[in-house]
C-alpha cells in the first residue's frame, strides 16, 4: 500500500475514535495469586543439586510460564534456606541446592535472583524472595560446610540443635546479621516482596528416647539477657526476641523500600483452641517456635500474612474456613490476609474440589484478598487434576492487591492512539512520565462487556482482533505503580 493509501485508510479509522471519551471502565478484579517454589532439599527448583546453567534456568522458566498460564500473578522463591543463597551473595556461601557443593560459584556465571525477577517481571508476575532467617544448616546437607559459612565465621551464633544448626534469636548479633542478608537483598535486587515462613526458634526434635523434647540451649544468650535486668520469663523472652526481630525487618524495608512488600507465613494455629471450635493434635506453635503471628499482625509490622491453613473444610476441629475466619477478625490494622493451601494435598488423598472451595471460600471470607498454593510443584503437573479444577475460577487475570496504607501517589494518566494493522487494532500508550509502570491494565468493551488484560510494564502496545471478532466500542489504558495504586484512564471511545 502506497504512503497516500495507508494515510486515507488511516484517517477513516481514526474517525471514528473520540480522544476524549466520558466512558468510565470497570475496577479491575483485585486478588493476589501465588505459588510457593522451594529450593531446600531440591524439592522443586532446581531439580537436582549441580544441574547446568541452561537446565537451570530452563526449569525456572518453566515454573514462571506456568504461573502465567494459569492466570497466577506472583511467586514466592525461596533464595536463602539455611545461611546459604541463590543469589550472589557477598555476605554467604552458594548453595549446595544450587550448584552441588556449598560455597561453588555457577560456571557459567549468573545471578539466579536477578535471573527470576527479570524472567517474572517480563511475564508480569511479582517475584518474592523468600528467606529463613535463623536456621543454619539441616538434616540432609550433603557437602561440607564452606569457610565463609556463618557457623564457621561465626561459631558463638550457633546452637546446635538435634541434626540442625541454628542461629540463636537471643543473641542481638544474630539478629543484625539476618538483618543484614535481608538488607542485602532488598538493596540490590528488583523484588517485589521479601517472605519468611514459620522457622524461627526450631520445631521440637525428640531425644534418643523419642519421647522427650530436646532443649534448646541458648543459656548464655539468656544469662546475659537476665544479668542485665531482664524481667521477662524464658518463653516471653524468647517470643520478644521474634517479635523485635519482625518489627526491625519491617520497619527496615520501609525506610529502603517501602514499595517492597513484607510477608510471613506462620504456622495456622495461632494458639491451641483458638478459635473455640479448634483443636490441635500435636504442638503448641507458640510455646514451641515461640511464634506470636497475631501481635506482628494487629501491629502491623507485616504487609501480608499468609498462616498456612493446611487443612480441609471438614471436619470442623482443624477447619480451614473457621481458621480464615479468626485471623480476618483479628486483622485490625487492613493488612492482605493471603491463606497459605495445601494444594499439594491433591497428589495424596484430597480431590480436587477441596482446593476450588477453599478459593471460593476465601473470596466469600471480607479481610482476605488472595492465597497462596503450597506448591508450584503441584500446579506444574495437576496433582489430582487440581490445576485443570481451577481454571475456571483464574480465568479472567486479577491484579495484585494495592496497599493504601502506604503513603504513595498514583503515576500521571498515560496516553493512548489506535491504529489499524492488518485484521486487528493496535493498541499503543505511552507513560506520563519516566516512572516505569509495574503493570498496565488494558481494558476494552464490547457491547457491554468489558474483557481486561495485565500486561507487563515494558509493553507499550496490545493487538485486540478486529474482523474476527467483534470490534470493541471502549478501549481504556491504565498504569499501575509499585504499591499496585491505579492511574486514572486514558480512554477512546469507538463510534
Amino acid at each position: 500500500m502506497s504512503l497516500r493509501n495507508t494515510l486515507f485508510a488511516w484517517l477513516a479509522f481514526s474517525a471514528f475514535a473520540a480522544g476524549a471519551a466520558s466512558v468510565v471502565p470497570p475496577q479491575p478484579l483485585r486478588e493476589f495469586r501465588a505459588g510457593w517454589v522451594p529450593s531446600v532439599g531440591n524439592s522443586q527448583w532446581p531439580s537436582k543439586p549441580g544441574l547446568p546453567v541452561e537446565e537451570q534456568q530452563a526449569e525456572l522458566r518453566a515454573i514462571l510460564n506456568r504461573a502465567a498460564q494459569l492466570n497466577l500473578n506472583a511467586i514466592v522463591l525461596q533464595v536463602r534456606p539455611a545461611c546459604d543463597a541463590l543469589y550472589d551473595s557477598k555476605l554467604e556461601p552458594w548453595s549446595e541446592f544450587l550448584t552441588g557443593k556449598m560455597g561453588l560459584v555457577p560456571q557459567p556465571f549468573y545471578d539466579p535472583l536477578a535471573f527470576a525477577v527479570a524472567e517474572a517481571h517480563r511475564l508480569g508476575l511479582e517475584l518474592h524472595a523468600w528467606i529463613n532467617p535463623f536456621r543454619a544448616r539441616i538434616v540432609n546437607s550433603k557437602s561440607p560446610t564452606s569457610l565463609n559459612h556463618v557457623s564457621k565465621k561465626h561459631p558463638g551464633m550457633i546452637v546446635p540443635y538435634g541434626k540442625y544448626l541454628w542461629l540463636d534469636p537471643g543473641q542481638r548479633e544474630v539478629q543484625d546479621y539476618s538483618l543484614s542478608v535481608i538488607m542485602d537483598i532488598v538493596h540490590r535486587y528488583d523484588i517485589d516482596g521479601l517472605h519468611m515462613d514459620d522457622y524461627f526458634y526450631p520445631y521440637a526434635e525428640k531425644d534418643e528416647s523419642k519421647k522427650t523434647n530436646l532443649p534448646f540451649h541458648d543459656e548464655a544468650s539468656w544469662n546475659r539477657y537476665i544479668a542485665t535486668g531482664g524481667k521477662l520469663g524464658r518463653s516471653d523472652w524468647r517470643r520478644e526476641n521474634v517479635n523485635g526481630f519482625i518489627a526491625r525487618t519491617y520497619q527496615s524495608i520501609k525506610a529502603q523500600k517501602p514499595w517492597v512488600k513484607f510477608g510471613v507465613s506462620p504456622f495456622g494455629i495461632w494458639k491451641p483452641g483458638i478459635p473455640a471450635t479448634i483443636s490441635l493434635k500435636s504442638g503448641n506453635m507458640y510455646e514451641e517456635i515461640y511464634c506470636d503471628s497475631r501481635k506482628w499482625w494487629t501491629n502491623g509490622w507485616v504487609d501480608y500474612l499468609a498462616p498456612q491453613l493446611y487443612w480441609p473444610i471438614q471436619p470442623p476441629d482443624q477447619s480451614y474456613t473457621a481458621l480464615l475466619k479468626w485471623w480476618a477478625e483479628q486483622n485490625v490494622q487492613h493488612r492482605h490476609l493471603w491463606p497459605g493451601m495445601n494444594t499439594g494435598r491433591t497428589a495424596e488423598k484430597w480431590k480436587a474440589e477441596e482446593i476450588v472451595n477453599q478459593v471460593k471460600a476465601t473470596r466469600a471470607q471480607p479481610g482476605a484478598t488472595g492465597h497462596i498454593h503450597w506448591s508450584m510443584k503441584s500446579l506444574m503437573k495437576s496433582s489430582g487434576g487440581v490445576a485443570d479444577a481451577l481454571q475456571p475460577y483464574y480465568e479472567q487475570p486479577a491484579l495484585i492487591p494495592a496497599m493504601p496504607w502506604l503513603a504513595n501517589s498514583p503515576l500521571g494518566k498515560p496516553t493512548i492512539s489506535l491504529k489499524r494493522k492488518e485484521n486487528k487494532i493496535q493498541v499503543e500508550w505511552r507513560a506520563f512520565s519516566r516512572e516505569q509502570p509495574v503493570t498496565w491494565v488494558l481494558q476494552h468493551r464490547t457491547g457491554g462487556n468489558w474483557v481486561t488484560h495485565i500486561i507487563p510494564g515494558s509493553q507499550d502496545s496490545f493487538a485486540i482482533p478486529g474482523s474476527t471478532a467483534p470490534a470493541p466500542n471502549a478501549i481504556s489504558i491504565m498504569a499501575v505503580n509499585r504499591y499496585g495504586t491505579l492511574s486514572l484512564p486514558a480512554t477512546i471511545e469507538l463510534k
